[in-house]
Order: structure tokens, then sequence, then C-alpha cells
């Protein structure tokens, strides 16, 4: 079989080396890829805009499954494109993809379905969400209700900075279309994880639990990120959260989606706060995380082929996912100022001296032979143990090993576990 891996981040090139491993592939191509891909694909350069391409290309090549990484081609229907055209594809349909792609649409489906989430208000006028922020007496969290590559979602300091919010989305229109519309809600306070689960829409499967550092900075500190860092599992989920994580939220998501006649096939990632033993849904995304796939996928010990088809007939029910019992942390390489301005093209060198973990390429690209930095987030080191400080200790021994001009990576990764124990 072949199979085509949409995007170019790590993420999609955690998921082209985990589908080379199955015995059922032929060949992989990645569209775009990068340069870590290459080392495993065959690189194309159609994008991940070009849907109507990409068909063809699949088409063409007698592509056997397409696996989706970004959010925007799955929000833009190349589900319903590929489906249409009889070939098998892991990602929902763009009517579900809306869980991701309108936080409008996410909050309306968890308050129908009786999803614990925070209290919330919509708003497209500016003045209007001024008043009800003055109304209210708790602190808010201000999000466009569009995709905003990661970026829509404001966590001001107090009602000053949360109208100044409202005025950058709505008014500014900062993060454009994305900000027609935006969602006021309660800041909760706890402790976040995620969840990743495969879907069919029928049945829905935890993966192993995971937890994120999105601040640039060591100790949760500086601006927001795509994600520097994540370990998994974290003891943050227990066997008894799990168990009101079931109960609360996805046996309700599996129930709303059947009531609404949602296609869903492919990954929903359960962005969750735990508020005093109590789970809340933060977000919904409808692939697998940034860098958390790079986490939870190694931990996988089924044929990832295998889960990605039976997910796409509606057969998950008759899978048996098989799970290591190792512990992981990925600490991510960026290039200096992000996520803000930061240069571009410096040549890396050391990855040929990593032996004890995985380096999955985000940010980079060839240059004449040289691997080089083309993004904001450019390396991510992946090591696995028998306990979480064992996969830290050797994440962070590796890591050493690579160099780039101006990296920056924080060096604190896992270290919020022990809070949990």
């Amino acid at each position: 079989m072949k199979a085509l891996v949409v995007g170019s981040g790590g993420r999609e090139h955690t998921l082209a080396w985990k589908l080379a491993q199955s015995p059922k592939i032929e060949k992989i191509y990645c569209a775009p890829g990068n340069a870590g891909t290459a080392s495993i694909a065959e690189n194309i350069s159609t994008g991940v805009d070009y849907i109507g391409s990409l068909l063809s290309f699949a088409i063409d090549n007698e592509i056997g499954l397409t696996v989706v990484g970004p959010e925007m081609a799955l929000a833009d229907g190349i589900a319903d494109v590929f489906e249409r055209q009889g070939l098998k594809i892991f990602g929902p349909r763009q009517q579900a993809a809306q869980l991701e792609a309108s936080k409008t649409f996410a909050k309306q489906f968890m308050k129908k379905h009786a999803i614990p989430t925070a209290a919330y208000e919509v708003f497209s006028n500016a003045a209007q969400a001024k008043a009800y922020i003055e109304s209210v007496e708790y602190d808010v969290v201000v999000k466009a209700d569009g995709l905003a590559a990661g970026k829509g979602v404001l966590i001001p300091k107090n009602k000053e900075e949360a109208c100044a919010a409202i005025d950058d989305i709505l008014e500014r229109r900062a993060f454009g279309p994305a900000g027609a519309t935006c969602v006021i809600e309660q800041r909760l306070e706890g402790d976040e994880a995620t969840l990743l689960c495969f879907c069919d829409g029928v049945t829905i499967k935890p993966m192993v639990s995971s937890q994120d550092h999105k601040r640039a900075l060591d100790g949760d500190q500086g601006l927001n990120t795509g994600g520097m860092g994540v370990y998994a599992p974290t003891p943050l989920v227990t066997d008894v959260l799990m168990a009101k994580v079931k109960e609360q939220i996805l046996d309700r998501i599996i129930a709303g989606m059947q009531a609404e006649e949602m296609d869903f096939r492919g990954v929903l990632y359960v962005g969750l706060m735990i508020v005093k033993g109590e789970p809340y849904v933060l977000e919904f995304n409808v692939r697998f995380g940034d860098p958390e796939c790079q986490v939870v996928i190694p931990l996988l010990e089924s044929d990832l082929v295998d889960v990605c088809l039976a997910v796409a007939e509606r057969k998950l029910a008759d899978v048996d996912l098989r799970w290591s019992t190792q512990h992981a942390c990925h600490v991510t390489m960026a290039s200096g100022g992000y996520p803000q301005k930061f240069e571009r093209g410096f040549p890396i060198s050391g990855l040929d001296k990593v032996e004890n973990a995985l380096v999955f390429h985000a940010g980079t690209a060839l240059d004449n032979g040289q691997v080089v930095t083309s993004g904001g987030r450019v390396l991510g080191v992946t090591a696995l143990g028998d306990t979480l400080p064992d996969a830290i200790a050797t994440a962070y021994r590796e890591i050493e090993k690579i160099d780039f001009k101006n990296k920056h990576y924080r060096t604190d990764i896992g270290a919020k576990a022990s809070r949990y124990l």
C-alpha cells in the first residue's frame, strides 16, 4: 500500500515514521514534508491548501491511505473530497471538523450534550462583549471563534486587558476572518492535560494521556507557543479521573455525534482542565496535537496503518490498541525569537550523533544536502525510558548533541509531573 501524509511539521514526521514501520506500507509520500520526512518518504511540492491537487496526486499514484495532519485541510473539506472519489482518508469530514474550526460550534455542542466546560457567551459586537465582561465577577478568556494558527486565545490579567483583547479580535481583526465573532468564557483554574482519542463516530478509544508546555520560557513564563515540549503519560490523569472523563466526556461526545449524524473518523484531541479533581473540556482539536503526537505515537505498539484503516472503515471497535508501559519526554528546539520574529537558514549539526532518542523535524529544509532551519519550532527530541525521570534525562542528554545558531529550548519539560505524584 502507498500512503500519503499531508503536512510539514513534527507531527507529520512522527506519523510518517510510524507508518513506515508497517509491513503493509510500500511507499510513503509527504505533502509537503520537511528535511526529516525526506529520509523515509518522498516529499511532494503540493501544499496542504491545494485539495484538488492532492486529490489528483492520490488518484494518479493509487494512494491506499491518506493521513491528514493540519486542521486547515480538514476544515476545508479534504475528507469529503477524497471520500467522494472512494479514497480512504484518516480525518473527519468538514461538518465534524467544525469542532475545531469554530469555537462557538464546539461550545454549543458541549452545552447541548451536557459535556462539562466553562461558562461562555458569544459576541460579534465589541460594545456588547465589553459590557458582558464588566458584568461578570470571574476572570475570563477571550477567543477568536475561527482557526488562528493556535494564536487566537487571549488570557487577560484584568478587565482592562480583556476589553483590549475584544478590540484586537473584533475591531482590529488581529486574527482576520477568524475574529468575526469571539467567545468569552470563564477562566478555569487548575492543571491542563491532553487526551488524544481515536474516533470513528461510533466508537472512541483514548490514547495515552500527555501534558504539553506551551509557554516559551522555563517555569511556564513568556509568550504562548505551539508547544515547547510534552511528556506522557501524565500522573495527573489517574484511573479515577479517567473513569470520570469516560463517563462525563467521551461517552457523551459519541452520543452527541450519533445524535447529530456527525461523520467523525480520525483523531479527536480533547484539551482538559482538571479543577479540584473534576475534568472540564477547554477545547477540541480534530487532529493529532503537535507536539503531543511526538510522545503518544512512539508509545503505540499497534500497527498505525491497521488503526487508521479501522477508523476510516468504522471498525475501531474491532481494534485492540496496545501501548508501551514506558514513559516519553519530548523537548522542542526552537529558533531564537520564536514565537515572534526569528531568522531562518542556519545549518544544523550533530543530528548524526543522536543515538538514544528520536529526532522529529518540524521547521527544517534541505539546502544543497545540508539540513537548515526553516521555521520557529525546528526540531523535537523524543526519548523513552522505564521511568519519566529516565526519559527526561535522556532527552536532555541527547539534545545537547544538536546545534544551530540561536537555538532555544526549555530546560524543565516534565518537571511539573512531580506535583501529581
